[in-house]
This record gives structure tokens, sequence and C-alpha cells, in this order.
């Protein structure tokens, strides 16, 4: 990425250059440096997001396996190593697909030889899913070494660094859900939404503009 492709990029998280969030620079009187750091960090947080998506796609593409694919393998090495026994009720709840979805996702990877389905030793009714050997050693390369790496970026940090880190994305995470109702002009009452926001809890959702909230 260029320069200037960065520099444009990094604008688009200035809370300065956003009509949204530039009443809160002037509101709460922070210095151009509070307000570089804090575009610096959502900057980091974009990049990472990109990042990410992209070390997830490479994966697919090394094991030629859709996004749910991978999910449902990676959950059913995760709980096997936990020892669960892992059936395809399990799968579908794990990826809130239906049962006749996952029955053709588990299918497909049968097909392929990325998992066995194997009589339940305690439920004669079910049968459980196990990954093969050699699915086990690609997941293991791919997926496996990117979450190593991120591992080790983490370990280099200080007990002090992660506790920041943990703590700034633990309140990103527990942000309600804002639904714009689209016929609705585009404002926002930032008191109303200040004691809105503290009667919620994570995964909550609340409507902006007139109207109740509701969890998701």
């Amino acid at each position: 990425m260029s320069e200037a492709v960065g520099d444009d990029d990094r604008d688009l998280v200035d809370p300065r250059r956003l009509d949204a969030s530039a009443h809160l620079v002037r509101a709460q009187g922070l210095s151009d440096a509070d307000v570089d750091e804090i575009t610096d960090l959502f900057h980091a947080l974009r990049r990472w997001h990109r990042t990410s998506a992209a070390h997830s796609e490479a994966s697919r593409r090394y094991m030629r396996l859709g996004e749910n694919d991978m999910r449902a393998i990676r959950y059913v090495m995760s709980a096997g190593r936990d020892g669960a026994i892992v059936t395809s009720t399990m799968i579908a709840e794990h990826l809130g697909i239906t049962g006749p979805s996952v029955t053709k996702l588990l299918d497909r990877l049968e097909h392929a030889g990325h998992i066995r389905r194997e009589r339940h030793p305690r439920d004669r009714r079910s049968l459980s899913i196990v990954v093969t050997d050699e699915t086990r050693a690609q997941a293991t390369a791919s997926v496996g070494a990117d979450h190593a790496r991120r591992y080790a970026v983490a370990a280099a940090l200080s007990p002090e660094e992660r506790r920041a880190a943990t703590k700034f994305l633990s309140l990103l995470a527990d942000l309600p859900v804002v639904e714009h109702l689209a016929h609705e002009p585009l404002r926002e009452d930032r008191a109303s939404w200040g004691r809105s926001h503290s009667a919620t809890g994570p995964g909550s959702t609340v409507k902006s503009g007139c109207g109740t909230g509701r969890r998701a």
C-alpha cells in the first residue's frame, strides 16, 4: 500500500473529519495529540480487520474450503481436543444453520475427504463427526500457524499492555447494536444514547430515534 493511500485510509477514522464525532473532540477538549493517538488506534484496528480477513481467506484457499466449511472443521477439532463427541446437531448450533444445511455441508466435507462420520459410542441413533488426519495436518499448517504468530505478538506485550488492549476491545464489543431506521433523519441525541448504553449490556440492540430498545 502506498503512503498516500495509507494516509487517505487513516483520514477515514479521524474523528475531526466525521460529522458524527467532531463534536466530541470539541466537547471533551481533546488536544490534537490525543486525537492523533485515537486515530492511530482505530486505524490500526482497521488494518487488523483487513489482515485477519486476508489470513482467513489464504487458509481457505489453501484448504479449498468455504467459510462455514472451515468453521465447522475448526469447531470439530477444538471440541474433539477437549474430549467431546461432536454430532451434526452440535455443528449446526455452532454455525447457526439448519439441520438440512449442515447435512449438505457434512456431505460435501466427507466427499472431499475432510471428515468421517462414525458410529456414536453412546447413542446408536447418532453419528459422530471426526476430522481426518490429513485435514487436521493441513489446518494445523495454515490456521494453526497463523494463530501461533498472533499469540507470539500478544506474548511479547507487557501484562499492562495486554490488559489495556483487552479492556479496549471488550468495551467496543460491549457497545449495543443500533438499528438505524431508514425513514428517520440522521440525528442522535447523545445524552439519551449515553443513558440507554449504560442501561444495556453486551449484545443489546438500541433503536436510533423513537421507540424502545430490544435485545438482539
